[in-house]
C-alpha cells in the first residue's frame, strides 16, 4: 500500500523576494478539491509566499487556465489540483493523460507547475491522498511548484510568454540581431 510507503521530503526552498502562485483547482469533487487546496496554501504560506485561487470546471481546464494565467498574469509558478476518480469508460484515461500530458508540455516551455491532479481507482485513495494529514498530495504540489521557482531563480529569470518563439534578442536573422541591424 502506498501510503506505508517513507519517502525522502526535500527542505523547503528560501527565497529573497516573495513568490506568489496561481493555484489552478478543479472542484469537480468538492471535498478532494478542499483537502487538497488546505494543504497548498499552508505549504506557500510556510514560505511566506501569496497565493491566488483560480477555479475551473475540470481537469482537461487546468492546463489552459495556467497558459492564460502566464500570458496575462504575473505568477512565479503554478499549483495544479484536481481529481479524476475511474469510472466506467476510457473517459478517465483521456482526462489522465490529456492533463498531465499539457501540464508538462507547459513546464518544458518554462513555467514552474507543481502537478497535484489526483488519479486514482476509488474515492478512498482519493480521500487519504488529499487529506493534510496524511498523503497530503496538495502540499506535495505546492512544494514541487516552490523548488521549480527557487532553481528559476537560481539560474535566472524566467522567460514571459508560453511557446518555443524565443525573446527577440536571442536569436539572428541573416547574421544580424533582429532588433538591432548593426550588431
Amino acid at each position: 500500500m502506498a501510503g506505508a510507503e517513507k519517502h525522502y521530503i526535500m527542505p523547503r526552498p528560501d527565497f529573497d523576494k516573495p513568490v506568489k502562485l496561481g493555484i489552478v483547482i478543479s472542484p469537480y469533487y468538492k471535498d478532494i478539491a478542499d483537502n487538497m487546496l488546505a494543504g497548498a496554501k499552508a505549504e506557500i504560506e510556510a514560505v511566506g509566499g501569496s497565493y491566488e485561487v483560480i477555479e475551473v470546471p475540470g481537469a482537461l481546464e487546468i492546463p489552459t487556465a495556467i497558459g492564460i494565467a502566464e500570458r496575462l498574469s504575473n505568477f512565479d509558478g503554478y499549483v495544479a489540483l484536481g481529481c479524476v476518480i475511474r469510472g466506467e469508460t476510457t473517459h478517465y484515461e483521456t482526462v489522465c493523460n490529456d492533463s498531465s500530458r499539457a501540464i508538462q508540455l507547459l513546464g518544458l516551455q518554462g513555467l514552474c507547475i507543481g502537478n497535484g491532479i489526483l488519479t486514482v481507482e476509488n474515492r478512498t485513495q482519493a480521500e487519504v491522498r488529499a487529506d493534510p494529514a496524511d498523503q497530503n498530495k496538495g502540499g506535495g504540489a505546492a512544494a514541487a511548484a516552490l523548488h521549480l521557482i527557487a532553481l528559476t531563480r537560481k539560474w535566472g529569470a524566467q522567460r514571459k510568454g508560453v511557446g518555443f518563439v524565443p525573446d527577440a534578442k536571442e536569436y539572428k536573422v541573416a547574421g544580424e540581431l533582429k532588433d538591432n541591424p548593426t550588431a
